[in-house]
């Protein structure tokens, strides 16, 4: 299945699908030393992004979540890139500094955890 949504920073990927249905703050809710999920509650809680296609309909929480994702691509903790349904600004301008390859306007209910997923500058390939 291929999908087109907007560039928010372009660039290529391809890896493993890790799907959320609910946002992800990086500011207190991804450590970034070790790329884990740290949210109590969140559906994500204790699983590594590190190297995964991050998949979540948009973040939520403060401005410093920027910066924790600058902090996740110095460590070699990032995700390979990130999708959302609708990217806000400090996931957008996190991707945009830590130069991971970003997109969205993607329809994320398609998209399965586990998935083969490749990110080709707009165009999103899911392999089932």
């Amino acid at each position: 299945m291929e999908m087109e949504g907007r560039i928010i920073f372009r660039g290529n990927a391809k890896g493993e699908a890790l799907v959320s249905s609910e946002g992800v703050s990086f500011y207190g809710g991804v450590d970034p030393d070790t790329g884990v999920i740290t949210e109590k509650g969140h559906p994500l809680e204790g699983k590594s992004i590190k190297g995964k296609i991050l998949v979540f309909p948009q973040g939520k929480g403060s401005t410093v979540g920027s910066y924790t994702m600058y902090r996740l691509k110095k460590n070699g903790m990032a995700p390979a890139a990130i999708i959302n349904k609708e990217c806000e600004t400090v996931v957008a301008v996190g991707a945009i500094i830590s130069e991971i390859p970003c997109v969205d306007k993607i329809d994320i209910n398609k998209i399965k955890d586990g998935s083969q997923v490749e990110i080709v500058e707009n165009k999103v390939i899911v392999e089932d």
